[in-house]
């Protein structure tokens, strides 16, 4: 299953809400500081965000909260369903394969978990590029290439890690979608395409999160998240004070 089929799946989405119910999985010990304060100095009062894989919109409202007038984007139907609303947050139902934006609509796209779904990476670093207003940034996080490569059965040993491409994971259900590349793949996507890098990290969690949280240990022996922050180059004549234009799709 893909992104959108998956996170429509009954089944899966019941077991991962529950994963974030009881906070065993990365997202509240790790992913979320992180990408908050890779963010912290980047917002301001109006801020244009489009927000990429949104899901249940909780990085699309805390950007909002901060000021920030956010487009947030999602294939699935269900999460949009469930996503929380604010009056800064327009959600758009969309597949991240294609969806677009004119030039110059945004100072700030952000993504959190969810391209290592996107099977074209290159061609959506080259829209997101294009989005962008001249020095403004992509701020991803990603499951760590590690993780993405093929793992010796109950081990930590990544095998196969220089071959790119679809696999397929157990994880709740069967044969679930995601696309391994490389950081130095994606390093250099980013680069052709005019961004300049501001930080690359691999968010872990420390002595005392392990003693307090013992289910977060083997985050300790490899990297499940990769965290990239970028700032564009030349995006062209748009005027950074138009309003954005939203593509059909828009639900409120």
């Amino acid at each position: 299953m893909n992104g959108a089929e998956l996170y429509d799946d009954p089944s899966f989405l019941n077991s991962y809400r529950e994963l974030r119910r009881t906070g065993q999985g990365i997202n509240d010990a790790l992913e979320i500081p992180a990408m908050n304060a890779a963010l912290a100095g980047l917002l301001m009062d109006g801020l244009r965000v489009v927000d990429l894989g949104c899901g249940e919109g909780g990085l699309a409202v805390r950007l909002a909260a901060g000021g920030a007038e956010v487009v947030a984007v999602d294939a699935s139907e269900r999460m949009l369903a469930a996503a929380e609303r604010h009056p800064r947050v327009r959600y758009v139902r969309a597949d991240l394969a294609d969806f677009n934006l004119p030039a110059g609509s945004a100072e700030l796209v952000v993504s959190s978990m969810a391209l290592h779904y996107v099977e074209d990476f290159e061609g959506l670093v080259a829209r997101v590029a294009g989005w962008l207003t001249l020095g403004g940034a992509f701020v991803f996080t990603i499951e760590h290439p590690v993780m993405t490569a093929p793992m010796v059965a109950g081990d930590c040993v990544v095998d196969d890690y220089a071959d790119e491409g679809r696999r397929e994971r157990t994880w709740f259900v069967d044969r679930v979608v995601k696309y391994h590349r490389t950081i130095g793949s994606m390093v250099a996507t980013l680069r052709r395409h005019g961004f300049r890098l501001e930080l690359v990290d691999e968010p872990l969690p420390t002595p005392e999160q392990v003693a307090a949280q013992p289910h977060l240990a083997i985050h300790r022996r490899r990297p499940p998240i990769l965290l990239v922050s970028a700032c564009s180059g030349p995006s062209g004549d748009h005027d950074a004070g138009e309003p954005l234009e939203l593509p059909t799709g828009n639900i409120g």
